[in-house]
């Protein structure tokens, strides 16, 4: 008899250790500091959340989301710390 054992579904979140549904911020998150952002895109972008469900669980808009994800692409973790300079300028 073959004993199946569950497997946790992971990624490798953005420190380097593994990331799980249960690790992502709280749905009710206000505060969105890099590290939260970061989880949430490397959730998505490794599978394991889909970005639907990462925008209805968090109230973001796709574009949102995608701004995050080209912010990482193109400076990296800091680029997320200026996501939103639109809301900064005067």
């Amino acid at each position: 008899m073959e004993r199946r054992i569950k497997k946790e579904n992971y990624v490798i979140g953005p420190d380097g250790s593994p990331l799980t549904v249960a690790d992502l911020p709280a749905a009710n998150t206000k505060r969105w500091v890099i590290r939260r952002k970061a989880e949430v895109v490397a959730a998505v972008r490794g599978g394991l959340i889909s970005l639907d469900d990462a925008c209805e669980r968090y109230r973001l808009t796709v574009e949102e989301f995608l701004g995050w994800q080209r912010a990482i692409e193109r400076h990296g973790l800091a680029g997320l710390r200026t996501t939103r300079i639109q809301d900064y300028r005067h």
